[in-house]
């Protein structure tokens, strides 16, 4: 009976020690009932990867972080050791990455696999074997920034583009306070300033004579026109008066009459000179006709009738 009881209670130890040990592991994720294989790898910054942390392979939970190990005499200090799935085979070529998991800024291991394997269908299971990774092996890690990092990095850069502008204009605006300091110091401000006033004096004295000119030029040129105005409109009026239609009706009058009488005095003079004309033709016509007539005296000196 004695020995029965110890034996309730020794059982109940190993059950609680048992419960204990599955409740420890199963709040870090792993389980005891799953075989598992163990892999490693080495960073010299662990941007706050932790413990218990996941593992993932194209976004599927296959794993986690174990362990943790640090040696601070080596540039990769820290050394990570991961457990995955005994089932999942890892080919040559994969790669150890730290990703970011999530925006609160957690920190996760991905395990990127090749684009191709040996390890696929019709490759012999030796060439298969021979293409894995075995567990326990180092695998080749790299970081992957994450969201908030390329934003603070895009951040950091528009930073530093803003601050050159900012440099540029206050380069900019010190070399013009400089010009300025220089032409206060050079007195180019005060001759610039003198040429003002003596321009403005010149202005002031234009301004006087062109005021005397319309006081006292200008009223005598417009009454001079006025005068020529006014004498245009009498000659006008005269011209007016002198009824130009009438004189012009004489005009012509006068012109007919002296042509009436040249054709008068022309026509009797042209028909005398026509009646001469047609005597001396008919003359020269009968001469031509009868020479004769017209010799006084022959060859023989015989005189002819």
């Amino acid at each position: 009976m004695k020995h029965t009881r110890e034996i309730k209670v020794g059982i109940l130890a190993a059950v609680c020690l048992f419960l204990l040990f599955f409740g420890f592991n199963f709040l870090k994720g792993v389980n005891i009932f799953s075989p598992t294989n163990s892999f490693h790898g080495t960073y010299a910054h662990l941007h706050g990867l932790e413990e218990q942390a996941a593992v993932y392979i194209r976004g599927h939970k296959v794993g986690q972080v174990d362990a943790i190990r640090y040696d601070y005499t080596r540039d990769s200090a820290f050394t990570i050791d991961i457990s995955i799935n005994r089932d999942i085979v890892l080919p040559q070529g994969t790669r150890m990455a730290l990703i970011s998991d999530g925006l609160l800024g957690g920190m996760a291991i991905e395990l990127q696999l090749p684009n191709s394997s040996l390890g696929t269908e019709g490759a012999s299971l030796s060439e298969a074997a021979h293409s894995n990774i075995q567990k326990g092996s180092f695998l080749p890690t790299t970081y992957v920034p994450g969201l908030m990092e390329n934003l603070q990095g895009e951040l950091l850069a528009h930073l530093d583009s803003a601050i050159q502008d900012v440099d540029q204009t206050i380069h900019g605006v010190d070399s013009l306070v400089a010009g300025l300091r220089g032409q206060v110091e050079g007195n180019h401000i005060k001759n610039t300033l003198a040429n003002v006033d003596r321009v403005s004096g010149d202005l002031s004295s234009v301004s006087h004579d062109l005021k005397g000119m319309m006081n006292n030029q200008v009223p005598r040129i417009v009454n001079n026109a006025d005068t020529a105005i006014a004498n245009l409109n009498t000659v006008v009026a005269d011209i007016k008066d002198a009824n130009l239609k009438a004189t012009v009706a004489k005009v012509d009058d006068a012109v007919d009459n002296i042509n009436n009488v040249v054709a008068q005095v022309k026509s009797p003079i042209l028909q005398h000179i026509d009646a001469t004309i047609v005597s001396a033709d008919s003359l020269l016509t009968d001469i031509k006709a009868h020479p004769k007539r017209y010799v006084h005296f022959s060859v023989f000196g015989r005189k002819d009738k």
